[in-house]
């Protein structure tokens, strides 16, 4: 046993020397807290749902982080796991990430409320005081804009255009710059679908289905349909849209069929891709890696065209994806804290670094106009029998559909989506294909859906009949 001996304070109470030496330690260790370097510096998080943008950004970040406080970490997860935390965070306060890269589905639902209630900053006015917007491809922003603001920086571009089997079609002898509109598309590549000659179809022109939701934006954009226009009402009971959606039934049943479903990122899809079942598949710029990825059987007998036209001169792309940065406003804590992320945020998204690496990654395009003349975009692609396919998504990104971010907006698909469903078990059913008709059938559907949407958001006070929809 230790023997202490007491010390009378002031009030005479004893205080024991046990007492008095962890007085003095703890004041010692607070001095060494206090003075001593801690060996490691402050860090920043930045959550992201892609390994191949994690990995295309670490050299640049780990360069960032060589040079300046404080580090960013990258913290991967899965979209519904973003997904949820976005909305824990935005909603109920729960800490977030210092910056967030989201998809266009995750990132609209932060544009549900009044935008005072937007997870993320607002970034308008200093994107435009340093000239940012001038920099970027104008459509690129939009899914990421409510009504009016922009609350994040854009990833992407995203083009369309339409993947072939060039082995099959030129053996046919099929010129594919005479292929300028749909109705082309159909008149010419018809005859490749018998192989044998016994009348029936032995593979299809186009990789299509009724199910098929991405490919049905991906039509009704590029016709200059959709959901909801630029004011953000309703539109989708619009005659654009009945326009595709019997075109679309047209193409998967009947005598004008042409459309197979090789879904994408299935194994069974993959085999049907790759015996030819389908000649024709739609291709963002970053379907052009899945494919070298999934298919590389294929490298030599792919080839990129622009997509048919829906009316001759009318838009010859589409849009499909979205990616953007974001600073979330619980982050921002004083003015050197947006600071230190808005300068993390332009040198990462605005880098030439970047837009070439991602290029030679992921196939993606940038949206930074400034860096389209690099040579990076006119080297050959051997998986495309040698084409410049990056010249060729930068030819049409100007063309690229804007979108809406509204909340919205996968309710909307869903419910565009059922219209399809319903169109096509009539069509089925009644065996009844005339254009006419399929163009009639579809506006009563899709008025259906018109309204089922419309009440829904008029549910919301923010964003009713009387606020529109961003």
């Amino acid at each position: 046993m230790f023997a202490t001996r007491a010390t009378p304070d002031r009030d005479g109470s004893p205080i024991s020397s046990g007492v008095w030496i962890l007085i003095v330690l703890a004041l010692v260790s607070s001095a060494a807290l206090a003075f001593w370097p801690s060996g490691r510096r402050d860090s920043r998080t930045m959550w992201l749902f892609a390994k191949p943008h994690q990995d295309t950004y670490t050299p640049i970040i780990d360069e960032w982080n060589r040079l300046r406080d404080p580090d960013i970490e990258t913290i991967l997860l899965g979209r519904a796991a973003l997904d949820r935390r976005l909305l824990s965070s935005f909603l109920s306060g729960t800490p977030a990430a210092d910056l967030i890269e989201a998809e266009r589905q995750n990132a609209a639902r932060a544009f549900t409320g009044s935008l005072d209630a937007v997870g993320f900053v607002d970034l308008t006015d200093r994107i435009d005081a340093e000239g940012i917007r001038s920099r970027i491809n104008p459509p690129s922003f939009a899914p990421w804009m409510s009504r009016g603001r922009i609350f994040g920086l854009p990833h992407d571009v995203h083009p369309v255009m339409l993947g072939y089997r060039a082995d099959v079609f030129e053996a046919a002898r099929i010129d594919v710059d005479s292929i300028r509109t749909w109705d082309d598309f159909e008149r010419v590549l018809r005859p490749l679908m018998d192989t044998n000659g016994d009348g029936e179809p032995d593979r299809y022109l186009l990789n299509l289905w009724e199910t098929s939701t991405d490919h049905i934006e991906v039509l009704l954009l590029q016709a200059g349909g959709g959901f909801f226009d630029d004011a953000g009402r309703v539109i989708i009971d619009s005659p654009i849209n009945a326009r595709v959606l019997a075109r679309i039934v047209a193409w998967c049943q009947g005598p004008r069929r042409i459309a197979a479903d090789a879904p994408n990122f299935t194994a069974s899809g993959n085999q049907l891709k790759a015996e030819g079942f389908v000649l024709s598949s739609f291709f963002p710029d970053w379907m052009c890696d899945v494919w070298k990825h999934e298919l590389p059987q294929l490298a030599g007998k792919i080839k990129l065209m622009p997509l048919p036209a829906w009316d001759e001169g009318e838009r010859r792309t589409s849009v499909w994806g979205g990616t953007m940065l974001g600073i979330p406003r619980s982050a921002v804590k004083s003015p050197e804290d947006f600071e230190e992320l808005w300068s993390f945020a332009k040198h990462l998204y605005l880098s030439k670094d970047l837009a070439t690496d991602l290029y030679r990654s992921s196939g993606i395009v940038t949206p930074v106009v400034e860096f389209w003349s690099d040579p990076v975009f006119d080297e050959p692609d051997a998986y495309f029998a040698s084409q410049p396919k990056g010249r060729m998504y930068i030819g049409l990104a100007p063309q690229v559909p804007a979108r809406t971010s509204s909340p919205y907006n996968t309710l909307a698909l869903s419910r565009v989506q059922d219209a399809l469903v319903q169109l096509s078990e009539e069509t089925r059913r009644t065996r009844q294909y005339d254009e006419a008709r399929l163009r009639e059938r579809a506006s009563h559907y899709l008025k259906r859906a018109h309204d089922m949407v419309a009440a829904q958001i008029e549910r919301n006070v923010f964003l009713s009949s009387a606020g529109g929809v961003p």
